[in-house]
């Protein structure tokens, strides 16, 4: 077990004041901005008074607890696997699940696999202390890129293993700079770290760390019991078959942003094979939607509004709608304009397009992989090793701009069904990182 040196030294204690200052700045901007930023409104309103809050909602706990953090929805869909199995197989733990991010708190907040949720304070001395002594966890998860200093010094001040599982590293970080000593002490506050790949590993045990497994991402076992699970979608199925007849090709858009609307909508407007297509925005914000529907040249239809469209309505029930009725085999576009099926789409899709990645990052490509269908989406993918591997090995392809996604989509539109399998078996030999991190929590418990 590492011993978690962070403020011991001067240097170290000169970081960690600039961090703890750097904390406070974060959250006090927020207050600032919190009135005119929907999410900065929550992320402040959901941390105050967090103290009583958490206090009465662990006010007659008496099992052991086990605290799960993710930083949002995407790292909560990476950290559930092993919440699940963790409630499977130590069934008389309590889950605590902490989020960081409202995008992740406010879809989750009722998750039926954890006990009790909430927002993790801010990552100030005292928050963190006030936070162990409360929440007294027996283990703790951290999921991905968690590196918090107040809640790991303080969790390895009273001797509490800390996992942190689906982790990744490059060069380029913090640790492993000449400057970084300060958060390369962080990283000895864990118990154990399991990487998601060989280069992290590496750089972990090239810091002289030994307590490192590589078990790959929990993300694949994640979706491969998606896609196992699946559930229909009537709705999705009506659109794609007109109503009954025959399927067409689908091309399902998941997150989208308007830096990838800018090279899908002049692509789709000039696609004149037959093509259904679904667009999920990565936020639901009904001026863009409504903007983006009057950008395409061929009929739309958002998700909200298919019941009233739907096989089995006479004339006079539409009517009554208020809703202008256009008959399914001339839509040709279906936006989604709810939270929590995206996942669920991908099994309607021929194809699939994944946003982000015209801009900071792209989102998970691995819920479409799963379901075997060939995969787009912007150049900015490097740091995300799935996209990388699907690229070298051809089920996956990058595009740069509306001319390159024309020439990518054609070719496949021609004949998907290698690239489709790629991907199909991509997902399929990566699974069982869960079991991995539960063989650790084995030993540690």
């Amino acid at each position: 077990m590492y011993f978690c040196l962070l403020f011991n030294q001067p240097a170290a204690y000169l970081v960690s004041l600039l961090y703890n200052t750097s904390i406070r700045a974060y959250s006090g901007l927020l207050r600032l901005v919190a009135p005119f930023n929907p999410k900065a409104r929550q992320w402040v309103a959901g941390r105050q008074n967090w103290q009583p809050k958490l206090r009465a909602k662990l006010a007659d706990n008496t099992a052991p607890v086990a605290w799960f953090h993710a930083a949002s929805l995407g790292e909560f869909e990476q950290g559930r696997p092993v919440m699940e199995a963790f409630r499977t197989q130590y069934p008389a733990y309590k889950i605590l699940l902490t989020f960081f991010s409202p995008s992740g708190y406010e879809v989750r907040k009722n998750y039926a696999g954890a006990d009790f949720v909430s927002y993790l304070p801010a990552d100030t001395p005292e928050n963190a202390r006030a936070f162990v002594a409360l929440a007294k966890p027996k283990i703790v998860f951290f999921v991905k890129y968690e590196f918090w200093a107040n809640y790991l010094h303080e969790l390895r001040a009273a001797q509490i293993p800390i996992l942190s599982f689906s982790a990744i590293f490059r060069p380029n970080q913090l640790f492993f700079k000449p400057w970084g000593s300060f958060y390369r002490k962080l990283l000895t506050c864990f118990s154990h770290i399991l990487v998601q790949n060989q280069e992290s590993e590496q750089l972990l045990r090239g810091l002289g760390l030994t307590e490192v497994t590589l078990a790959g991402d929990t993300r694949f076992d994640r979706v491969a019991q998606v896609a196992v699970a699946k559930k229909g979608i009537p709705i999705v199925t009506d659109f794609k078959t007109n109503g009954g007849q025959e399927p067409q090709p689908l091309l399902v858009i998941g997150s989208a942003w308007q830096a990838d609307m800018d090279v899908l909508i002049p692509f789709l407007n000039s696609f004149e094979q037959p093509l259904k297509v679904i667009i999920a925005p990565h936020e639901i914000h009904d001026d863009e939607i409504e903007r983006w529907r009057s950008q395409l040249t061929k009929a739309s239809v958002r998700y909200s509004k298919m019941n009233e469209r739907r096989p089995g309505w006479r004339s006079g029930d539409l009517a009554k709608t208020g809703v202008a009725f256009q008959p399914l085999n001339t839509t040709q576009y279906l936006f989604i304009d709810n939270i929590g099926i995206l996942s669920s789409l991908y099994q309607y899709g021929e194809f699939a397009y994944i946003g982000g990645a015209f801009g900071k990052g792209l989102h998970n490509i691995l819920e479409a992989a799963t379901f075997g269908v060939p995969i787009f989406f912007g150049p900015n993918y490097g740091k995300f090793q799935e996209a990388v591997d699907l690229i070298e090995e051809g089920g996956a392809f990058a595009v740069q701009d509306t001319h390159s996604l024309t020439e990518a989509f054609q070719k496949q539109y021609a004949d998907h069904t290698n690239a489709a399998q790629i991907s199909r078996d991509y997902v399929q030999r990566n699974i069982g990182a869960t079991a991995q991190v539960m063989e650790v929590v084995k030993k540690t418990l």
